[in-house]
């Protein structure tokens, strides 16, 4: 990084210091843009993984994540705020990284911080209507300020898109809407099971061939973030469960790490094998149930009965360790709620070589079968390098032969004891997207077989004290789920309870790629890209 110190270290306007978590870059707003090309341009980092809005008091402000897919261990934190609350504005960077737009979006949202030039400046989740900015530390919550609507909200005010521009040093509103009067636009969802969850997808047709999507979130929106402000970080827990509810067992699991790091905490050998093998048994549940419902979208009831039957041996084991079956909650800070069953080894030995036989029967049914053969190879094409701008990880990614698996990146838990292999595929198409997330459960199953037999004795869990408060500070902590990199940001003053707390959803982005990719395809394939991309969506509505 010393690039970087040689730019900025005699800049007025900027500082660079080496934090625990990496580099930090802070910058006053009026060098951000600035600051944002150099870092994209020169230093090449070129993936945005998340923004984080924050409410400083005085000023608001964001966070940015910024990676370099050629050095993907290595996170550069970048900083700045607001002039000030009463009338915030930053500069968009949404012509740098394709991600950027919808997180700009988001904390539009909840600050109400104004990106210039982003063209889209609309909310993202509350309606057009709502009063106030929810993630501000002044907000009012008082039901009388923004009393629950009997009527749905309009189409024209959810397409009305604000925006802001600077000409000549004045700033310039402007209003247009999103599809015009001659085009013809029918609805997707939100209330339809092939939708994969509450979106709602606005769609532009030009007779079978898609020309536009807007897609509207917020239908199931709970407001977690603010929730987690006025919890303890154990009750932090239970709400990282609920975000992907498929992916619980990693989403719990990123915050216990966030936690222990935070606090140095040495977590015992045998939580860290036991967490592992929840965490790839919960990975194979969810591409099972993933698969069942992608050929179910296109025809085959069959393979979805199927997935769900394997995936049932796996809520077992769940069940009989941990008491709960789709979220088992067995990972707490400091190691694990309680130990695991006498028969959970003998259980899950059993299930590895009974799903490596599923899965060559699965494959049987319909890898091959040329009706969906057809119906996915050449469509919705995503290259590595927009996959990276949009910063579509996971198996998404994967498929588009980008290497951003942080089990390989940054080891964690176990990790760093198995030998497997991140499974990349060049195609990049819908085909991949679906044959990837079966390679990957026979990954899973390898890493799941190295550790089952040596889950070292001991301890299951560290003593914590009754009221854990972490050192004041930013904190980051990323895992793979099923869809990609979750992300974890803890924002800590020294409290029992968390100043700041967000989720960085894989999903979000994904639904992103889902707009880029879907373009000049028809409209039958629609649902069945969506369900390659496998999103989930109250991670997203969080």
């Amino acid at each position: 990084m010393e690039s970087i110190y040689n730019k900025f270290s005699n800049l007025e306007h900027v500082q660079v210091e080496q934090a625990a978590s990496g580099t930090v870059v802070t910058v006053a707003p009026e060098k951000l843009y600035e600051t944002a090309i150099y870092l994209k341009n020169e230093e090449k980092y070129d993936y945005l993984f998340d923004m984080v809005g924050m409410d400083y008091g005085a000023q608001l402000g964001v966070i940015y994540y910024l990676s370099q897919s050629e050095n993907p261990n290595h996170i550069l934190t970048l900083k700045t705020n607001t002039a000030h609350c009463d009338k915030p504005r930053l500069f968009s960077v949404h012509d740098l990284w394709m991600s950027a737009p919808v997180f700009e979006r988001e904390i539009y949202d909840f600050f109400g911080i104004t990106f210039i030039n982003n063209p889209d400046m609309r909310r993202i989740f509350l309606r057009a209507d709502w009063n106030g900015y929810p993630l501000r530390k002044n907000y009012n919550p008082d039901p009388k300020i923004n009393p629950i609507s009997g009527h749905n909200e309009d189409i024209a005010d959810m397409e009305r898109v604000p925006s802001v521009t600077l000409n000549m040093g004045m700033e310039e509103q402007h209003i247009r809407q999103l599809f015009e009067e001659d085009e013809y636009v029918i609805n997707f969802g939100p209330q339809h099971p092939a939708m994969h969850g509450v979106l709602h997808l606005r769609v532009s047709l030009d007779g079978e061939i898609i020309k536009k999507i807007d897609p509207n979130f917020g239908y199931i929106h709970r407001g977690v973030e603010k929730m987690c402000e006025s919890y303890t970080y154990p009750q932090l827990l239970h709400l990282a469960d609920r975000l992907d509810y498929l992916s619980g067992s990693m989403n719990r699991h990123a915050v216990c790490l966030c936690v222990e790091n935070a606090l140095q905490m040495e977590v015992p050998q045998r939580a860290q094998y036991v967490r592992t093998i929840f965490d790839e048994l919960t990975r194979i549940a969810s591409h099972l149930l993933g698969w069942g419902c992608m050929c179910m979208d296109m025809g085959s009831i069959t393979a979805f009965v199927y997935g769900m039957r394997d995936r049932e041996k796996i809520m077992d084991i769940f069940e009989e360790t941990a008491g709960g079956r789709l979220m088992p909650s067995h990972a707490v800070i400091g190691g694990l709620a309680c130990d695991i069953h006498p028969d959970f080894q003998k259980k899950v030995k059993e299930f590895i070589p009974y799903m490596r036989k599923m899965l060559k029967e699965h494959h049987l049914l319909f890898s091959k079968n040329p009706i969906a053969v057809g119906r996915m190879k050449n469509i919705a094409y995503l290259d590595k390098d927009k996959a990276i701008s949009l910063g579509a990880t996971g198996p998404t990614g994967r498929a588009s032969n980008w290497h951003n698996d942080i089990r390989k990146i940054t080891p964690y838990a176990a990790y760093n004891k198995v030998n497997f292999e991140e499974v990349l595929r060049p195609g990049g198409e819908t085909y991949d997207r679906y044959y990837i997330r079966l390679d990957e459960i026979e990954q899973s199953l390898r890493i799941i077989e190295q550790l089952v037999d040596n889950i070292p004795e001991g301890s299951f869990a560290e003593k914590t004290k009754a009221v854990i408060r972490l050192p004041e500070g930013d904190f980051l902590q990323r895992v793979e789920n099923a869809r990609g990199q979750f992300g974890v940001h803890i924002t800590s003053t020294g409290d029992k309870n968390p100043y700041r707390v967000h989720f960085r959803s894989p999903s979000l982005v994904l639904v992103g790629a889902l707009k880029e990719i879907s373009i000049n395809v028809k409209v039958a394939d629609l649902i069945m890209i969506g369900a390659s991309l496998d999103y989930v969506i109250p991670c997203i509505d969080r």
